[in-house]
Formats: structure tokens, C-alpha cells, sequence
């Protein structure tokens, strides 16, 4: 569990890095001189790079293993963002953004398989992705705050350069921290690959433990589209809200909201004891509901709203990551969750666009709703077997 630890940390760091930046990179480019159209572009270039660099990813850590993509993810990312204090232009910005987006899409990944990895059983996979999904709430609860009270205190260049030290401090640490091996080889065992059906033995244990020789079917990455897609949607429209346009801290306030209903389900660990589908499946239709309701503008303040959409997340994020580790062999975790990366990252770069297009006509929480309900019905749900603990 020592790695388990390790692995947290390094998320929990990566992602208190990017969710820092939230707050402070809209000011830092209008510092630049950069046009509010550009500065949309500067922000959603991140998700186009991750694109490429999930695929890579995917490839790359089941050939290699986890170890070296995490360390250098981390020690890249940390040096890009020295060069991002010192930028003057909002096209070397751009750029930076652009780097930056490829060289982190190697982490979630990397990280993700690794944990697959030194699982003992199923149960105990849904109890680390639900850890993963802790971490990375904590970290966007906590990072959007510090981020603005470091650039109040330290200004913009310091602050990057403060953030940049800390992921390379971390990278190093992951050198010594990080033990691959020794889970691999586990994982081998307990997840192994299937070569014919001749090898009734390795089909046995591989059904043993859940994993499945086919593939993983494409239709279903329609429902962690649809989640990010629904996401990116909150993320443009909430700001621009009556309740939320007076000032930038209510604006936060409300983003924090959502963070807090996530903590609360993800504390609720006997969630984890049912099956993942099941959470996946009931988590995105209520999911869907409460952007139903606020589409019409049921009576619910905003607030709890905002609660139930954050608990709905704290289901369905580590429900996706663990029933994608319960029917994927062990040399396949790493493209899996690559595709998942790459879902996620089209999602939240389809949404705000959708929602920008469509608001002056139509509520863009109800576009939420409906990509939701859609990707439930698409959802291939007689591909996924009951899975064993």
C-alpha cells in the first residue's frame, strides 16, 4: 500500500498544479494582452494536446510500465511551467498551454494502471479508484483558493515558478517511491493474457478475477464523453448564472459546492461493495435529472443542486475507472485508460463549445441532460458480465 501512498500523492500534486492554475491563467493572459477569444483558446488547447498524448500513453505504459512515464511526466511539467513565468507573449503562452496539456496526459494513465495493478481483488480495486477520485477532490477543492492567494502574495511569475518546483521536487521523489515490479508481476498472475483457447488454464483465472478477453466495446466511452461533456457545460454556465455573476468568490464559492458533494460520497466506502456498472448506470441517471430539474428551474436552490451533482461525480468517476479495470487484463490496463483520458478530454472541449453556441435558445443544462440520457441508452450494457470479487 506503501505505492498506493505514493501514487496519491503524485496525483493529488498534479492535479493541486492544474486546478491552481484555474484561477490565475485568465488574469495572467489579459497581463499578456491577450483577447478574450484568445484566451478561450489558450484554456481549451490543453484538452486538444492531451488528445495525442493519451494515445501515446495508452501504448507506452503497457510496453514500459508505469514508472518512467510518472517520473518524467511529473519532471516535464514542472520544468514547462518555469518557462511559463517567464513568458511575455500570449502566443508563447499558448505554446506553453500546448506542451503542457501533452506532457501531463502521460500521468492519469500511468498512475490509473499501476493502481489497477496492486489491487488484490476487485473490491479492492473500486477502494483505490474511489481513493484516486478523494485525492483529485480534495485537490480542486483546496488548489483554486491557493492559487489566488499565491498570486496575490507572490505575483504571477513566482507563482508558476513556486508550482513548477513542487511537480519537479515530486518527480524525483516518484524515482524512489514508486515500486513497479513486484505489482506487475502480480498483476500478471492475477490478470493473465489470453493467447487462444487453448490455454484453458489462463481463461480460467482470467474470468476468476474479471477480466475479459474482448475488448472493451467503444460505445462505452459514449458515457464518460457525455459525463465531461455535462461537466464542461456546469463549468461555462455557471459563471455567467444571476446567482453567480456578482462576484468571482461567489463564483468559487458555487464550484466549491460541487467539490464537497464529491467528498461526500467518495467517503462513503461501502459504496464501493456494489457492482460498478450499477453505480456507473444509477449515478449518471440522477446525474442527468438534476440537470433536468435545473433546466426547468425546479424549486431546489441553487446550492443543493450544485451538492447532488457533486455526489452524483464522487459515484460515477471511480464506478468508471473500477469496471473498466474489472473487465480488462492486466497487459491492457494502460490503453483503457488512455481512451478513458481521451474521452474526458473530447468531452470537456465539446461542451463550453455546444453550451456557448445553444444558450441564447435553449437551457445548455438541458443539452447536459440529453447527452446523458443518450449515452445511457447507447450504453452496451449485455457486453459487461457479472464480475467476481
Amino acid at each position: 500500500m506503501k505505492t498506493a501512498i505514493w501514487l496519491y500523492l503524485f496525483m493529488f500534486v498534479a492535479f493541486f498544479d492544474l486546478h491552481a492554475q484555474y484561477p490565475i491563467l485568465s488574469p495572467f493572459a489579459i497581463s499578456l494582452g491577450a483577447a478574450p477569444s484568445f484566451i478561450g483558446l489558450i484554456l481549451g488547447v490543453y484538452s486538444i494536446t492531451h488528445l495525442p498524448g493519451n494515445l501515446l500513453a495508452g501504448y507506452g505504459v503497457d510496453k514500459y510500465g508505469s514508472k518512467r512515464f510518472i517520473v518524467s511526466s511529473l519532471i516535464v511539467a514542472g520544468i514547462v511551467l518555469l518557462v511559463q513565468s517567464r513568458v511575455t507573449d500570449p502566443w508563447q503562452l499558448l505554446y506553453i498551454r500546448s506542451v503542457s496539456g501533452f506532457v501531463l496526459a502521460f500521468l492519469s494513465p500511468a498512475c490509473l494502471s499501476l493502481l489497477a495493478k496492486i489491487a488484490r481483488d476487485n473490491v479492492q480495486q473500486s477502494k483505490l479508484m474511489a481513493g484516486n477520485g478523494l485525492v483529485h477532490t480534495m485537490a480542486s477543492v483546496l488548489s483554486p483558493a491557493v492559487g489566488a492567494y499565491l498570486v496575490a502574495k507572490l505575483g504571477f511569475a513566482l507563482s508558476f515558478t513556486v508550482l513548477g518546483w513542487i511537480l519537479i521536487i515530486t518527480g524525483v521523489l516518484a524515482i524512489f517511491g514508486v515500486k513497479e515490479r513486484q505489482y506487475t508481476l502480480a498483476a500478471a498472475q492475477l490478470f493473465p493474457p489470453v493467447h487462444g483457447d487453448s490455454n484453458v488454464p489462463a481463461l480460467k483465472n482470467q474470468k476468476q478475477a474479471g477480466a475479459l478477453d474482448e475488448p472493451v466495446p467503444w460505445l462505452f466511452f459514449v458515457i464518460p464523453l457525455g459525463l465531461s461533456c455535462s461537466q464542461g457545460i456546469l463549468f461555462f454556465e455557471l459563471p455567467l448564472m444571476k446567482e453567480a455573476s456578482g462576484s468571482i468568490m461567489t463564483s468559487g464559492l458555487l464550484f466549491s459546492v460541487v467539490s464537497l458533494g464529491a467528498l461526500v460520497t467518495l467517503s462513503m466506502l461501502f459504496i464501493n461493495r456494489f457492482s460498478p456498472l450499477l453505480r456507473t448506470t444509477t449515478g449518471c441517471l440522477a446525474l442527468a435529472l438534476v440537470f433536468f430539474g435545473m433546466s426547468v428551474s425546479w424549486p431546489l436552490p441553487l446550492y443543493v443542486s450544485l451538492f447532488l451533482i457533486g455526489m452524483a461525480k464522487g459515484v460515477i468517476f471511480p464506478a468508471i475507472a473500477s469496471l473498466l479495470a474489472s473487465v480488462t487484463s492486466a497487459n491492457r490496463y494502460g490503453r483503457v485508460f488512455s481512451f478513458l483520458s481521451i474521452s474526458y478530454s473530447i468531452g470537456a472541449f465539446i461542451g463550453p463549445i455546444v453550451a456557448g453556441h445553444i444558450r441564447s435558445h435553449t437551457s445548455p443544462y438541458f443539452i447536459a441532460f440529453v447527452g446523458l440520457m443518450l449515452a445511457l441508452c447507447m450504453l452496451p450494457l449485455k457486453a459487461f458480465k457479472p464480475v467476481q470479487a
